[in-house]
């Protein structure tokens, strides 16, 4: 039982491409925006557990022990985005602006507790294609009237997968009833450069 859960933090790369379109009214500047982005984003999960100890143990899994290992993965992320800027400075190069949208993303994850004394064994891998939400903001500056640079923070939400092992044949003979259950949360918080071209 991992009651606080096996972890939440997790680092990583990304990078791909976007495209989109501004129009300008006054100092406000609406527009709409689409990237796809490969990651490297993971987080990795090991723990040896406890011995088993106490009154209703069988003897034979008296000092045993399971060990836990889990791994989940965001492989690519892209989003589809409504910004609303506004134009900070008198020669309309510098824009502050939030941004939301939906999200979409895919990774993989998986599961395992093992006991090496009886070769019981559970096991679970969802992988799949998530839809989710992300909102955020940023700075754009226009270094010409074509070039222009910005930093950005988006927070993604895609849901989470759930799976359930009811384990191997030696599972079911020493832990009768047993199995396991785990829940994988895919969120992130993106921070990111980036250099666009106007037409």
């Amino acid at each position: 039982d991992f009651p606080g859960g096996l972890g939440s933090q997790s680092a990583g790369f990304i990078g791909g491409g976007q495209a989109g379109y501004n129009w300008q009214t006054g100092a406000f500047v609406l527009g709409v925006e689409t990237d796809f982005d490969g990651t490297t984003v993971s987080k990795s999960f090991n723990n040896v557990g406890v011995p088993f100890a106490g009154a209703g143990v069988p003897a034979v899994l008296a000092g045993d022990f399971l060990s836990v290992n889990g791994k989940a993965s965001l492989s690519w992320l892209g989003t589809t985005r409504a910004r609303l800027g506004f134009v900070d400075t008198p020669d309309n190069r510098l824009m502050i602006y939030a941004t939301g949208g939906v999200a979409y993303g895919g990774g993989s994850s998986n599961f395992s507790a093992f006991d090496s004394t009886t070769g019981a064994f559970w096991t679970g891998s969802p992988s799949s294609t998530r839809v989710g939400w992300t909102l955020g903001g940023g700075v754009e500056y226009a270094v010409t009237n074509n070039i222009t640079i910005k930093g950005e923070y988006l927070y993604a939400d895609l849901g989470s997968d759930s799976f359930t092992s009811v384990g191997n044949a030696f599972s079911a003979i020493n832990f009768p009833g047993v199995v396991v259950s785990g829940k994988i949360n895919y969120n992130a918080s993106i921070f990111r450069a980036g250099v666009n071209y106007k037409f």
